[in-house]
């Protein structure tokens, strides 16, 4: 079997089918065990730190662990710094078939911490009967010293092993997601994947096959063409009048405005105009009855009506705020609870500004958005309320990226077309 250890919703399990292969996954979240059920993965709900290895010797093939970030990452209070001597003596322990994990537990800042010495403690069990053949891991971008530690120990056991920092947009995510890898194969020379996109596009050469494009979000999304996307709004609702698109409060997404004909992907210059007479309308120009009938409707030039929308990694002041025909940051979504949103921007308004309408409020991302930019189809199941699935969402392997790193140590081919970023 392939063990994965943290499975979480599932990132690695996609890969892996479409991969052609299953794994069997440990996750303690209970609605990332109801999101991997509803996808038909294999699960084991239990505690990774706690679950015995027995059950596993002389029948794992391969060993993926995807550690839970939060005490690492930069979206929290980063403890994991403070206490990673700590997790490296629990590795150094582990590696050497002692269990000093309840004593070091003690003295850790934050308790989560810890489990990124767990996948040690499972490879010394296995590798006294030669297994696994590979190992794959993930982290944060900080992780990269423990990593480099379990790097060691697997060499000296007979592995290769290649460890280091990877962004998923080289691999056609659409997210410059950063992330710490291990890739370790006792049959294989372990070596990161070669890149099949960059920020700018390098045709094909005698030096390599070159490379596409780093992937937007709009591509990504389905919201138009590859190249710049002026996403739109007509204020004052559509050409027969009504309400704002995005009223005070709402909570419509802008899949939702963008099926309603209110946001328009288009190429640069081409933007929408209105003659209509929605909210507002009346009180700035009067109504068409006491302006005359034979006198035109007032209008928005095209340039007042030019929106740029960007999505905003979170809540924080130094949030990554990336416009849609770029990759999006790395979301995160968490503790603090972080809000993801898609923010507008006028791209220019009228020379007096007194007829430029509102800004439209920022509008959160949802879940099938938020996946599809994970490179999870855009019906995956998740399960559980927003902020659950969200949860689910932020902590994920994005599919696309795994099956990247994941196609070499099986020795399977992987074409990453097989992946479908939006419906």
């Amino acid at each position: 079997m392939i063990l994965d250890l943290f499975a979480g919703p599932g990132g690695w399990s996609r890969a892996l089918a479409v991969l052609g292969v299953r794994d069997v996954g440990l996750e303690w979240d209970e609605w990332a065990c109801k999101t991997r059920a509803a996808a038909s993965q294999l699960t084991i709900r239990a505690d990774v730190a706690m679950y015995p290895t027995g059950p596993f010797i002389g029948r794992t093939s391969g060993l993926i662990a995807s550690p839970p970030c939060q005490a690492w990452s930069m979206a929290g209070k980063r403890l994991g710094l403070v206490d990673q001597p700590l997790v490296h003596a629990a590795v150094e322990d582990l590696a050497a078939g002692r269990d000093t994990r309840e004593r070091l537990l003690t003295a850790c800042r934050d308790e989560r911490s810890l489990l990124a010495a767990e996948p040690m403690r499972y490879l010394q069990a296995l590798n006294t009967v030669g297994e696994p053949e590979w190992v794959a891991m993930e982290e944060v971008p900080d992780v990269l010293p423990l990593w480099k530690q379990y790097a060691a120990v697997l060499r000296g056991w007979g592995f290769s092993v290649w460890c280091g920092i990877l962004n998923a947009a080289d691999f056609g995510v659409p997210q410059t997601r950063r992330r710490a890898m291990l890739l370790a194969s006792r049959v294989r020379t372990a070596q990161p994947p070669t890149p099949t996109h960059s920020q700018v596009e390098e045709p094909e050469s005698l030096f390599g096959p070159g490379r596409a494009r780093w992937v937007s979000m709009a591509e990504a999304l389905g919201w138009g063409a590859t190249d710049r996307p002026v996403p739109t709004v007509c204020a004052g609702g559509g050409p027969g009048g009504g309400p704002e698109p995005f009223p005070s409060g709402s909570r419509k997404t802008l899949s939702d405005a963008r099926e309603r004909g209110t946001w328009v992907p288009q190429p640069d210059g081409v933007v929408l105009q209105s003659c209509c007479e929605g909210a507002g309308w009346a009180a700035r120009h009067g109504t068409r009855e006491n302006r005359g009938a034979t006198a035109p409707a007032p209008t928005f030039t095209a340039e007042a009506h030019r929106w740029s929308w960007s999505l905003r990694s979170n809540n924080q002041a130094n949030a990554t705020v990336r416009p849609l025909y770029e990759p999006a940051g790395t979301l995160f979504f968490g503790h603090r609870a972080n809000e993801c949103t898609w923010v507008a921007e006028p791209v220019s308004a009228l020379a007096n500004g007194t007829d430029a309408p509102a800004v439209p409020e920022p509008i959160r991302i949802t879940a099938r958005e938020a996946g599809l930019l994970q490179t999870f189809p855009a019906d995956y199941p998740w399960q559980g309320n927003k902020g659950q699935q969200f949860s689910q969402i932020g902590n994920a392997v994005p599919p696309q990226m795994a099956a990247h790193l994941l196609a070499p140590l099986l020795d399977k081919p992987f074409n990453p077309d097989d992946f479908t970023l939006a419906a």
